[in-house]
């Protein structure tokens, strides 16, 4: 934000000026520039040539913040984890705040009640079954298996009977539209144990009016093919 403030001196010992006299008269300008502390940082810095590096980490920077999951914080440090020495790195940090900013306001327009918000509603009616429910558990099928297991394990004496999950591949593709598959296994169980994990599951999503996909098998996870993907940042959720 600038501001101009302008002065015209009259030459020294004039009386009245002639228009000539006007002409030659000194103006001094000061411009004073305030930066307001809320003011988006992302916006002073410039767009540079983005390479295919640049191109995969705002592609990750933007799922990150979409997801729901995560404070600018935390995305900023997940982005040491995938830099490379070409990569522009002081562009790629703001577009994070910038990326925030967009979500914050899309979020203006979406529904009280999200998607999203009901998959919540679904794990908690499931939890009160005993059934553990993990949100954007680890990055793929072993990372999910494994982080129940800790949780589990640091519970003894718990009540869950199963459990359920999606793990971080899955949000990416329901981010992109490709619907939500749910992984369920039973604590210690055999197939017939495992299936009725999966039924519970079904049950809970159907009443909650999202349509799902499954053989009504172990083998096969559940998929909720139209979830549309809007979730707002629950701190610690």
């Amino acid at each position: 934000m600038a501001f101009f403030v302008c002065s015209t001196l009259p030459l020294a010992g004039a009386t009245t000026l002639s228009l000539s006299q006007e002409m030659t008269c000194v103006t001094n300008v000061a411009i004073v520039t305030l930066v307001t502390p809320c003011e988006d940082r992302s916006t002073m810095t410039a767009k540079p040539e983005l390479n295919d590096t640049d191109e995969y980490i705002l592609a990750a920077i933007r799922k990150w913040v979409w997801s729901g999951f995560y404070t600018p914080d935390e995305v900023d440090y997940m982005i040491d984890d995938i830099l490379e020495g070409e990569a522009h790195e002081d562009y790629l940090r703001s577009a994070v705040g910038t990326e925030f900013a967009k979500k914050r306001e899309d979020e203006k327009t979406w529904p009280e009640q999200t998607d999203c918000d009901r998959l919540d509603s679904v794990f908690t009616v499931l939890e009160k079954r005993n059934i553990l429910c993990l949100q954007n558990a680890g990055y793929e099928m072993s990372d999910g298996h494994q982080k129940a297991f800790e949780v589990l394990s640091d519970q003894p004496g718990h009540s869950y009977t199963g459990y359920c999950f999606y793990h971080g591949q899955d949000l990416e593709r329901a981010l992109d539209g490709g619907g939500l598959m749910i992984a369920f296994d039973h604590v210690e169980g055999d197939v017939a144990d495992k299936v009725r994990m999966g039924l519970a599951l079904k049950e809970e999503l159907e009443c909650a009016g999202f349509q799902i996909e499954w053989d009504g098998t172990a083998d096969q996870r559940i998929n909720v093919p139209k979830i549309e993907w809007k979730r707002r940042y629950r701190n610690g959720e």
